[in-house]
């Protein structure tokens, strides 16, 4: 690589990497609000928190990666015209073909750094996930001894207890249970004992009071007992196993795609097709990304009001390809024969990035002709 391609790579590199992390902030901050309110709210841990918070990350990088890579090209496009950098390149000789090159070694790097995340390591943290998502569902009676909070281990089900002596008995209960659409039924006792059976934990409730409360005409039933079990069983789903999906299995698992595979997921043929060819047209994304971040911005000629109009133009672009991704998706998810359409953003993105690098060598296209003269 010459001089001039080593200086831009590296200053592609260097706002690459700033905005991915800025961007990765981003998403994860909107991540992690809702994992802290599903888990550390249900009685969880911090460390499960940061545990589920560090598995998520591969999938938000996934996504940032090909974003960032559009918004680093951009910037750097911007900065190398703004500071006449850009004009000095063109008339020693560099045509925009040639200034395109490191960009799109630039593109070729996120892209193969894209599709190790999404081939390798998005479906390993995506089914360990999936596996410590089932195990705390399991864990039902871990998420009901919290005291002094209000809890719901499930919708429809609210548990508060005021206080766990060292013995394991729970004091002041209230169990408020929704879940069926004709009553309600809140209970109340004033302690309470966590018992293991056969059939799973069941909770008994001593000296208690039972209020139903029948909602196709309001009326409100109550019962006193002196000992009540309450089945905290049937909480929990008869299966909590995790069952093996596509997006859990590495790609070199995924092709050929085999109906041993196809068994296990319990998707078709065409199924496992497109899903690995998602993950291809995923990765690629970030090379279109970087091509049309570049290709926009040299199109015109030199203005002292600066490139905005070209920017404008390729923010336009690019929310148009990840419109056309999102209809791909869509159309490959309802008809999986159609998988040749997964790649159809990403080579509609490469097309448009090469006309308008076509457009930028040839400026005279753009140029009105002038008007001939009257006789």
């Amino acid at each position: 690589m010459g001089r001039f391609d080593r200086y831009l790579l590296s200053q592609l590199l260097t706002l690459f990497g700033f905005f991915s992390l800025v961007l990765i902030l981003l998403y994860w901050v909107n991540r992690a609000v809702v994992l802290f309110d599903e888990l550390v709210g249900d009685g969880q841990t911090l460390l499960v928190f940061l545990e589920f918070s560090a598995l998520s990350l591969p999938g938000i990088i996934r996504i940032v990666m090909p974003l960032a890579a559009f918004v680093a090209a951009l910037y750097v496009t911007n900065r190398l015209a703004s500071e006449s950098e850009l004009v000095v390149v063109q008339a020693s000789g560099f045509s925009p073909y040639r200034i395109a090159r490191p960009v799109v070694v630039f593109g070729l790097i996120v892209t193969v750094l894209t599709g190790i995340l999404t081939h390798i390591l998005y479906p390993a943290a995506s089914e360990e996930l999936a596996a410590r998502e089932s195990e705390i569902a399991r864990n039902i009676t871990a998420r009901l001894l919290t005291e002094g909070q209000f809890l719901t281990p499930t919708d429809g089900l609210t548990v508060y207890i005021r206080d766990i002596t060292e013995s394991g008995e729970l004091q002041d209960i209230f169990l408020a249970d929704s879940r069926d659409a004709d009553s309600q039924v809140i209970y109340t006792a004033s302690s309470a004992y966590l018992v293991r059976s056969e059939r799973g934990p069941h909770l008994v409730m001593i000296d208690g009071l039972a209020q139903t409360l029948r909602t196709s005409d309001q009326r409100l039933y109550t019962t006193r007992f002196e000992d009540f079990t309450y089945d905290i069983s049937r909480l929990m789903p008869a299966d909590t196993t995790p069952r093996l999906r596509a997006r859990y299995l590495p790609s070199w698992e995924l092709w050929p795609p085999t109906q041993e595979v196809a068994d296990a997921t319990g998707d078709t043929i065409a199924e496992l097709r497109v899903t690995f060819h998602d993950r291809i047209s995923q990765s690629l994304m970030a090379l279109t990304g970087a091509v049309l971040g570049m290709s926009a911005l040299l199109v015109g000629s030199f203005s002292r009001f600066g490139v905005w109009k070209q920017v404008v133009v390729a923010i336009l672009l690019i929310v148009f390809i990840n419109a056309m991704e999102t209809v791909a998706t869509q159309v490959t998810e309802s008809t999986p024969e159609l998988w040749p359409v997964s790649y159809l953003p990403a080579a509609s993105g490469l097309l448009i990035g090469f006309l308008l690098l076509t457009l930028s060598a040839h400026p005279e296209w753009l140029r009105r002709r002038p008007r001939a003269a009257q006789a």
